[in-house]
């Protein structure tokens, strides 16, 4: 899930301070998310994928990142 939270966020051109304000999370809990050292909360999940405008399962898949990684 890290690995396609930064890629969604990347994608989009928005940097962890941008999807900060945009989702209502602080900075810090997404950067922590995205380097694995903090599990998101499901509001948490709800919120970021929101922002992101896509759902908490595309957030959450993790075969898509491992797909992506292999092009």
């Amino acid at each position: 899930m890290n690995s396609n939270l930064k890629r969604l966020r990347e994608q989009r051109v928005l940097s962890l301070t941008d999807l900060a304000q945009i989702a209502g999370v602080n900075r810090v809990t997404i950067n922590r998310i995205e380097n694995g050292k903090q599990k998101p909360m499901p509001r948490t999940l709800r919120k970021l994928a929101e922002a992101l405008q896509v759902s908490v399962e595309e957030l959450r898949d993790t075969q898509r990142v491992s797909d992506f990684k292999r092009r």
